[in-house]
């Protein structure tokens, strides 16, 4: 999905908030929080289109604004301030909403303090995946954490990682957050390290462990969160042969991925990709954002693998679009249309996009000056099958896991309705109905809110709902031993 995020300088950040006190903070979040509470109020679709997908909407935008804003005590720095924004935007429960910092805080490896053992969400358990050598008395790999703090694990998650770090609702959510289970990450609402865990080896009966923070050496964090949870290689977008077969890698959506040359490489190889050998089309990890549209890039890459003539006929319909009519919302689409006019390659890709914005910018107008609060235009209508063969002639495995977002569950909603293709990995992350965020900058300038402009009521996959792999095609190993993913898949074409 559509996401315009921007940053301002680490230093720059540092020099303001080291001039800031913990009340400046405070007051920095009151007035942040509010403003995010009057942008959704004002601007998202859930708070007018009815439906299910809106209740939790509806319910916690005031509700969770009130939650949120009696943990403002604790707000006592940028770390805090941006856990803060985050647990509110999270309370949600809607991907599509994010409240993000605009400085570079906060990475997947960061932490102040740990106890040198990292865990991950495994069948539905939170399993022991890391040990930094050294460490004495301490849990071994496969363990099983069955409480902390005399609190049973689940309790203890959902108060440390829960809106913090992950949406714990979901499964995409336990698997990319369950590596902070025992970490400090400077978060003042969820406490550090715990001093006590209970695990379970095998059968055997629990084992309280007393857990002591170790010094982090850098690249210690790094190293166990790469143990436990697959991440992205240097080079998002590539073509390689693994075992005489083409796997195709898709690591991001991301404009800066580096498209054009990508797109070439796959065009040259098209002949390979569609031989009998069949290939792997690699979407794990592949977030990102894209000035445009997402769903547009894994759209072009299956139609120079699949080509047009052959996806048009199953691609899923649009169905209705309603969209919230507020001044907001159509300087957003006017600004988007300003960009996709200014793009030469995007003028000679994508016209009919372009005209389509063009027709929404007239249907904001209209709506506005007629003082509607929602206006529904026809999306994409199903095209008839034009008959083409698929040119595709071998198994096709796409490879997916908790960080497939965005556009890639959009370019999932395609893949799956061409023949032969098959979803494999583990199970992806949701996003709701409300689509295309605007992104705006609070008041603080600490942080951006992103949301979704235009409920799509009719979209064929159900709100919140993830891809899950069949059975047979799921993965039940290590998904960072990237040798033994690969042995797998290459079982999937036996």
């Amino acid at each position: 999905m559509t996401r315009f995020l921007t940053a301002a300088s680490a230093a720059a950040f540092l020099l303001v908030a080291g001039a800031a006190s913990a009340q400046d903070f405070r007051q920095l979040a009151q007035t942040d929080l509010q403003a995010a509470h009057d942008a959704l109020r004002d601007n998202h679709p859930a708070a007018v289109v009815p439906g299910a997908a809106g209740d939790t909407f509806r319910t916690w935008l005031g509700s969770g604004l009130a939650d949120a804003r009696g943990r403002t005590g604790q707000v006592n720095s940028g770390d805090a301030h941006a856990y803060l924004m985050r647990y509110y935007a999270a309370g949600f429960r809607d991907s599509n909403i994010a409240i993000t910092p605009t400085f570079e805080g906060m990475g997947p490896y960061f932490g102040t303090s740990w106890p040198g053992v990292a865990t991950g969400w495994r069948n539905g358990r939170y399993e022991v995946t890391y040990v930094k050598a050294g460490v004495r008395n301490a849990p071994r790999i496969g363990d099983v954490v069955v409480s902390c703090n005399l609190t049973p694990i689940e309790d203890f998650a959902r108060a440390k990682l829960d809106k913090w770090e992950g949406n714990l609702e979901t499964e995409a959510g336990r698997v990319t957050s369950a590596p902070y289970l025992l970490w400090n990450r400077n978060n003042p609402f969820a406490g550090g390290v715990p001093s006590t865990c209970e695990f379970q080896r095998g059968r055997g009966r629990p084992r309280a462990v007393e857990l002591r923070p170790v010094p982090i050496v850098a690249g210690d964090l790094e190293a166990a969160y790469r143990a436990t949870v697959y991440m992205p290689p240097a080079t998002p977008l590539a073509v390689e042969t693994v075992d005489g077969r083409p796997w195709v890698h898709v690591h991001s959506f991301a404009d800066s991925a580096g498209w054009n040359a990508f797109n070439s490489q796959v065009e040259a190889q098209a002949a390979a990709l569609r031989g009998p050998q069949g290939f792997v089309l690699d979407l794990r990890a592949a977030a990102g954002s894209s000035d445009y549209t997402s769903t547009a890039r894994g759209y072009g890459l299956a139609n120079r693998i699949w080509t047009p003539e052959f996806t048009v006929s199953r691609q899923p319909a649009a169905g209705e679009i309603t969209y919230r009519a507020t001044q907001g919302n159509r300087d957003w689409y006017a600004a988007t249309l300003g960009r996709m006019q200014a793009d030469p390659r995007f003028v000679q890709e994508s016209t009919p996009v372009i005209e389509q914005t063009q027709e929404i910018v007239s249907a904001f107008d209209a709506a506005l000056a007629a003082g509607q609060q929602t206006f529904t235009l026809p999306g994409r209508a199903a095209v008839a099958d034009t008959g083409a063969a698929n040119p595709v002639q071998g198994p096709v495995v796409v490879l997916v896991d908790a960080g497939c977002s965005g556009g890639c569950l959009d370019t999932l909603d395609l893949l799956t309705r061409l023949p032969n293709v098959r979803i494999a990995g583990s199970t992806t992350a949701t996003d709701s109905i409300f689509i295309e965020p605007t992104v705006e900058r609070l008041p603080s300038n600490y942080s951006d809110i992103s949301y979704g402009h235009k409920a799509w009521t009719s979209r064929q996959r159900g709100n919140n709902q993830p891809f899950t792999p069949a059975a047979g095609l799921a993965y039940a190993g290590n998904p960072a031993d990237e040798t033994a993913v690969r042995t797998w898949v290459g079982t999937l074409f036996q």
